[in-house]
C-alpha cells in the first residue's frame, strides 16, 4: 500500500523536512503536497520541492501556491501576478490554501473575501485546482464557489471537519474532501465521523495537516503530527466506511492524482 498526504506544512519551523520525509517513506507515505499560506512560503516551497525532486529523480513532492485568509490583509495585485507566473511549474498543483476564516478574523472579512475571489479568478485563468480553507464562513464560501467552480478544473476542501450537510453541499459542487486526523477524535470528531460514512469513495482524499491535528488513535502521542501517521487516519476511515484499507489506499491515490491533475507515477 502507498499513500499520498495531500496537506503537509512541511517547511514549518518545528520540522526538519528531510527527517519528516524519511519517516513518511518508512510508512509508505511516498508522496506529499507541501501547502503554502502566503507568497513567502510559496516561494520557499517551490525551491524545496524542485531541489528534492531533482535529487531523488522522480516527482515525490508537489506544492500549492496561495494566500491563506489569515494573511489576506497583505494580499495585492502583485501576488496575483506571481501566482500566474508559478502556474507553469508542473510541481505547483493548486492555488491555495485560500478561502475564508471568520472564526479568528486575523484579516478583515472584506479583505478575506477580496483575496479569495482574486485567487478563484487566478485558478480559472491558470486552469489550476483550488485548495480551500474554511472556518465559520461556510455560507459565504459556498456562494463564491457556486460562481467560480464551474470554470475551475477541481476543488479540494482541505481539512474538512464539518457536518454531513456541509459535506453534501461541497459534493454537489464537485469538490474533493480532505480527511485528517480529526476523524480519529471520538469526542470532537463525531460529526465528521458520521459525515465520512456518506462520503463517496471517488471524492475522498487523505491528509495530516502536519504538524497539526495529531490522530488520537496513535499512542503514545508524539510532539508533532507527521505524514508518517497518515496510515492511522486511513485505518480509522476504512473502519468507518467498512472497507479494506488496501482499497482505500488505491482509491485515495487515484483520487489525488485526478484532483491535482497529476499523471500516475
Amino acid at each position: 500500500m502507498y499513500w499520498f498526504d495531500i496537506g503537509v506544512n512541511l517547511l514549518d519551523r518545528r520540522f526538519c523536512a528531510a527527517d519528516v520525509i524519511a519517516r513518511a517513506a518508512e510508512q509508505s507515505v511516498n508522496q506529499l503536497c507541501v501547502i503554502s499560506s502566503n507568497l513567502e512560503e510559496t516561494i520557499a516551497a517551490q525551491a524545496f520541492v524542485q531541489n528534492h525532486n531533482n535529487r531523488v529523480g522522480f516527482q515525490q513532492l508537489v506544492y500549492t501556491a496561495g494566500v491563506h485568509p489569515h494573511h489576506a490583509d497583505g494580499f495585492s495585485a502583485d501576488v496575483v501576478i506571481q501566482l500566474n507566473q508559478l502556474a507553469s511549474d508542473n510541481n505547483m498543483v493548486a492555488i491555495g490554501e485560500c478561502g475564508l476564516d471568520f472564526n479568528r478574523n486575523f484579516s478583515t472579512q472584506e479583505n478575506q473575501l477580496s483575496a479569495f475571489e482574486a485567487q478563484l479568478v487566478c485558478a480559472v485563468q491558470c486552469n489550476k485546482t483550488i485548495y480551500l480553507h474554511e472556518r465559520d464562513a461556510f455560507e459565504s464560501q459556498i456562494r463564491l464557489l457556486k460562481e467560480y467552480l464551474p470554470n475551475i478544473p477541481n476543488a479540494i476542501v482541505h481539512c474538512f471537519t464539518g457536518s454531513t450537510r456541509q459535506m453534501e453541499a461541497y459534493l454537489e459542487l464537485g469538490c474533493y474532501i480532505g480527511i485528517t486526523g480529526w476523524v480519529c477524535d471520538d469526542n470532537r470528531g463525531i460529526d465528521l465521523q458520521e459525515a465520512v460514512k456518506y462520503l463517496p469513495l471517488d471524492r475522498l482524499l487523505l491528509e495530516t495537516d502536519a504538524p497539526y491535528l495529531f490522530p488520537k488513535n496513535v499512542k503514545p502521542r508524539a510532539k508533532n503530527n507527521e505524514p508518517c501517521f497518515l496510515p492511522h487516519v486511513a485505518n480509522k476511515v476504512a473502519d468507518l466506511k467498512g472497507i479494506d484499507v488496501e482499497l482505500l489506499s488505491e482509491v485515495s491515490l487515484e483520487n489525488t492524482y485526478k484532483a491535482f491533475g497529476l499523471a500516475v507515477i
